[in-house]
């Protein structure tokens, strides 16, 4: 949390490719290595055994959200209300997401991340270039839990005896890269604030 936010450049070599802003932060990460056969849509982490109310969860989301657009025509101080409570339902979701599976203290590490991709320390040796993982990262402190597919760019050893893996993310869906997004720019926020 110590770094300037910088454009991203992911494997920290090569040919410039900065298209995202970059952040140091201590996150919450999940990683899985996937076979190279392996479909880049399916869930590795729990099989979600709940993605038929995740998805109702999603649709109602998006359906509050077209009602308000045209209830904030008519009486602001009650769209304001129903945002609020919106938001704090959300909120609530998300904490009871996280006590339901929570992450080890060894899960919560060091990462270069942005929009792009992700940077982080493995006791594994062995990342090739092309390595496709799985990743789900927990975002504090609104305890977001964004899940990626990434592929390895590249990997560097360090003098800790980790690795350094640096990644790209192959596939994210939108809801999740806003996430990521939202969660660089609250840093930043919080960063020029400190200073």
């Amino acid at each position: 949390m110590h770094a300037r936010p910088t454009p991203d450049d992911t494997a920290d070599a090569g040919p410039e490719r900065r298209e995202y802003f970059r952040i140091e932060d201590r996150v919450g990460l999940e990683v899985r290595r996937l076979a190279a056969d392996a479909p880049l849509d399916g869930d590795v982490f729990d099989g979600d055994h709940l993605g038929q109310l995740k998805a109702e969860l999603v649709r109602l989301d998006h359906e509050v959200k077209s009602q308000l657009a045209s209830l904030a025509e008519r009486d602001r101080a009650l769209t304001a209300l129903i945002k609020s409570l919106n938001g704090k339902l959300d909120i609530l979701a998300r904490i009871m997401a996280f006590e339901q599976n929570p992450l080890q203290p060894d899960a919560w590490q060091e990462v270069t991340l942005s929009e792009g991709g992700l940077s982080f320390s493995s006791p594994e040796g062995d990342w090739r270039p092309g390595d496709r993982l799985a990743l789900r990262m927990t975002l504090p402190p609104e305890l977001f839990r964004p899940v990626a597919v990434a592929e390895v760019l590249g990997s560097q050893p360090e003098a800790s005896g980790t690795t350094r893996v640096h990644t790209e993310f192959i596939r994210l869906n939108d809801s999740d890269r806003q996430q990521i997004a939202r969660h660089v720019m609250r840093w930043q926020i919080r960063q020029r604030q400190k200073e």
